[in-house]
């Protein structure tokens, strides 16, 4: 499930544009990208651990 999924159906459309403008203030429009671009590398990074600590407990069976 997607964390615009969740948003949605936690908040409703006026909350989540006024969540989005506040990140916009606080964090301006050319440090968005950049932080965007380290979550999904996060994310990548998780799942490949997650992927590959499946693969460690299917050797040991």
């Amino acid at each position: 499930m997607g964390l615009f999924t969740l948003l949605a159906f936690t908040f409703g459309p006026m909350e989540i544009v006024i969540i989005l403008v506040i990140v916009l203030l606080l964090f301006g429009g050319k440090k968005i990208p950049e932080l965007m671009r380290g979550m999904g590398k996060g994310i990548k990074e998780f799942k490949e651990g997650v992927k590959d600590d499946e693969s460690q407990k299917e050797k040991k069976d």
